[in-house]
C-alpha cells in the first residue's frame, strides 16, 4: 500500500550533496571551545555573525519597538491579529530603502513592486511557480549554491541547467542599452536580510519584479510563506533609522573585510591561494595542488580527509556544479576569530602533513631508482668482464 507521495519520495530534494553531508557530520560532532576543542569547525555555513553587537546595542537603545510599543503604547494585539499578505506598508518602505542604501543608491526601488516571503528560499520557489512550467528550465551560472537544487526543483517540477557565465545579467543588459526597454519587465530581483543583517531565523526575504503580473501572482502565493507582522514591525523600526543604518552599512563591511583578509593571508601561509574577490561572507579557495589526480573523484578524497582528518567542513566546488575540480567554498564570518584561526592552523598542519608524506614517497621512489640503477649497472658491468663464452 503507497503512503506518501511521489513528491515526497523523490529524489530532487539534493539533501544527498555532498554539501548537506558535510553537515550531517558537523551535526554529529560540532566545534565547541570549550565542551569539544576537537570538533568539527563549521564552514559550509554563509552566515553573517560580525555584527550582532551593533543589532543588540539597538535594541537595547530601542525598547519600544523591541517590546512593541508605539509612542508608549503596546501595539501587541493589534500586531497579533491577522495581517493580509501585502505586508505593512512602513516595513516595505524601509525595506526598499534599506536596498537602495546597501547598493550605495545607485538604483532605487518601488515598494509597490516588492512581494514579502519568509526567506529567499520562499521567494526563489515561488518566483519558479510564476515564471515556469513543471518540466521547463532554468539557465544558472556556475559555481552555485547546492541548495538551489533543492529549493528550485523539488516542488516546482522544473529543470536547472547549469552554465558557465561569471558576468552579471544586469551588466549584459546595461552594455545592450535595455534600460528602457521591456527587457527590464523579465528581469526579477530576490533579497534577503539574511546574509546583510544575519538575520537568517527572521525569515525575511523579497522578491522584487518590474512585471505587474508576477509581483500580482507572487502577492497571492506569498500567503504560503508570509513574514511575521511583529518581525515586520520592529524591523521597520530598525531600518528607518537611518544614522543607525549608515553606521551599519560601513562597520558589517570593515568587519567583513577584515575577517576576509585574515582567511586570504592564512591560507597563503598554508600555501593555498583563493581566487580575488571584494564581498561576500566566503571565499573560493584553490587545493587544486592538494589531489592525487585533476579528477572530481579525487576532490571527493581530498573533502572526505578535511572533513574527517582536518575537523573542518568545507564545501566542494563539484557540489557548487564548479566545472573544474580542486575549488573549495570556504565560509569566515560566521564564526569567532579565535575559531577561525583554529581552523587556519588546522589546515596548515594538514598542507605540511602532506607535503612531508609526498617527499618521504618521492625520496623512497627516488631510492628505489638509484638501487634499481645500481643493480642494473652492476649488472652490466659483471656481463661485461665474463668471456664472451659465459655470457
Amino acid at each position: 500500500m503507497k503512503l506518501l507521495s511521489r513528491k515526497a519520495t523523490c529524489n530532487t530534494h539534493g539533501q544527498d550533496s555532498s554539501y548537506f553531508l558535510g553537515w550531517q557530520e558537523y551535526e554529529k560532532n560540532p566545534y565547541d571551545e570549550i565542551k569539544n576543542p576537537t570538533g568539527i569547525i563549521q564552514m559550509g555555513l554563509a552566515e553573517n555573525q560580525l555584527s550582532f553587537d551593533l543589532l543588540e546595542s539597538w535594541l537595547a537603545n530601542n525598547q519600544d519597538a523591541a517590546g512593541f510599543k508605539k509612542d508608549g503604547q503596546s501595539i501587541f494585539r493589534e500586531l497579533a491579529l491577522f495581517q493580509d499578505y501585502h505586508g505593512l506598508p512602513a516595513f516595505k518602505k524601509a525595506l526598499v530603502e534599506f536596498m537602495a542604501e546597501i547598493r550605495g543608491n545607485k538604483v532605487t526601488f518601488d515598494q509597490n513592486k516588492i512581494v514579502l516571503t519568509a526567506g529567499a528560499t520562499s521567494a526563489n520557489e515561488t518566483l519558479m511557480f510564476c515564471l515556469a512550467e513543471p518540466g521547463e528550465a532554468f539557465l544558472l551560472p556556475t559555481p552555485y549554491y547546492p541548495g538551489f537544487d533543492r529549493d528550485l526543483k523539488w516542488r516546482t517540477g522544473v529543470e536547472i541547467v547549469p552554465i558557465q557565465w561569471f558576468v552579471s545579467v544586469m551588466e549584459v543588459l546595461k552594455d545592450m542599452k535595455c534600460e528602457s526597454s521591456q527587457v527590464w519587465n523579465r528581469v526579477h530581483v530576490v533579497y534577503s536580510l539574511s546574509k546583510d543583517l544575519g538575520l537568517p531565523g527572521f525569515r525575511v526575504g523579497a522578491i522584487y519584479s518590474n512585471d505587474d503580473m508576477v509581483v500580482s501572482a507572487a502577492t497571492k502565493m506569498s500567503s504560503f510563506g508570509l513574514v511575521s507582522s511583529q518581525t515586520q514591525y520592529l524591523l521597520a523600526a530598525l531600518l528607518s533609522d537611518k544614522k543607525f543604518t549608515r553606521n551599519y552599512i560601513s562597520e558589517n563591511q570593515k568587519r567583513l573585510k577584515q575577517r576576509q583578509k585574515l582567511l586570504v593571508q592564512g591560507l597563503q601561509k598554508a600555501g593555498i591561494s583563493c581566487l580575488k574577490s571584494n564581498a561576500s561572507l566566503f571565499c573560493w579557495v584553490n587545493m587544486k595542488h592538494l589531489l592525487s589526480s585533476n579528477t572530481f573523484d579525487a576532490e571527493m578524497e581530498l573533502w572526505k580527509k578535511i572533513v574527517h582528518q582536518v575537523k573542518l567542513n568545507i564545501s566542494p566546488g563539484s557540489s557548487c556544479h564548479c566545472t573544474e575540480p580542486g575549488w573549495f567554498r570556504v565560509c569566515f564570518a560566521n564564526m569567532s576569530e579565535e575559531t577561525l584561526n583554529l581552523a587556519i592552523q588546522r589546515l596548515k598542519s594538514f598542507v605540511e602533513s602532506m607535503n612531508i608524506n609526498n617527499q618521504s614517497h618521492h625520496q623512497l621512489l627516488k631510492n628505489s631508482r638509484r638501487k634499481s640503477l645500481t643493480k642494473w649497472v652492476l649488472r652490466l658491468s659483471f656481463d661485461h668482464d665474463r668471456e664472451p663464452e659465459e655470457r
